[in-house]
């Protein structure tokens, strides 16, 4: 497994991700993924196209072929890119380019990091946009990082080519974000276990019904007992 193809399931994993929490938040956008964003009028070299990113106040179902941020007054709130083979490239062109498209912030996120030479590698590379510019606010090489425009962290699970981004929420992003998948299975397993509470409850209540009437069956024959005697 190559690391393109390491790229593409980071990103087709974590695009419907963005989306469904989004929604679940009340705040929903446009979530796309390596599409062409052009920020230049009349110069098709000034472009960007993000591993994943997020249109603020665009339908989450409306259909995006390529975007121009100057007939729209929208850039994107957030984009993620994976650094793959050409790693000093997206290190060294992905800012540049996202500063040009009006990108508010940018998580650059390298899965190989340790096997660049002589240490150039980084995990985590965070830039937002100041007043005037987009500035890189922080590096690091954790297994997480917040990102502002979700409220909530990013994070690494697994290792090599078996290494994923998911969302992560609580004060330091120990919950993982469920996938749909996640999600549908959690809720068959709620239900299954209400119906189990509910056929348990239905038993008890009968054996509770049973044991009364044993009682009194005890009861009336004690009382015709005394009663002859």
């Amino acid at each position: 497994m190559g690391e393109d193809i390491l790229q593409r399931l980071i990103v087709e994993l974590l695009r419907p991700l963005i989306e469904r929490y989004r929604l679940e938040q009340g705040r929903p956008a446009f979530v796309g993924a390596d599409q062409f964003i052009y920020y230049e009028p009349f110069n098709s070299t000034a472009r960007v196209a993000p591993d994943v990113y997020l249109l603020p106040g665009v339908e989450p179902d409306r259909h995006v072929k390529v975007w121009k941020t100057w007939e729209t007054g929208i850039s994107p709130a957030l984009a993620i890119e994976i650094v793959s083979t050409d790693w000093r490239k997206d290190y060294a062109e992905a800012p540049e380019r996202h500063a040009g498209a009006g990108t508010r912030e940018l998580v650059i996120f390298d899965p190989w990091s340790t096997r660049r030479p002589r240490g150039d590698g980084v995990r985590w590379q965070i830039y937002r946009r100041g007043p005037s510019e987009l500035t890189r606010v922080e590096t690091s090489d954790e297994d997480r990082t917040f990102v502002d425009t979700l409220s909530c962290f990013l994070c690494v699970i697994g290792e090599g080519r078996h290494q994923r981004l998911r969302l992560a929420t609580g004060p330091v992003g120990a919950h993982l974000f469920p996938t749909a998948e996640e999600a549908e299975r959690s809720a068959k397993e709620a239900e299954r276990a209400a119906k189990e509470a509910e056929r348990a409850a239905k038993e008890a209540e009968r054996a509770a019904k049973d044991a009364a009437l044993a009682r009194i069956v005890e009861l009336e024959a004690e009382l015709a007992r005394r009663t002859k005697t």
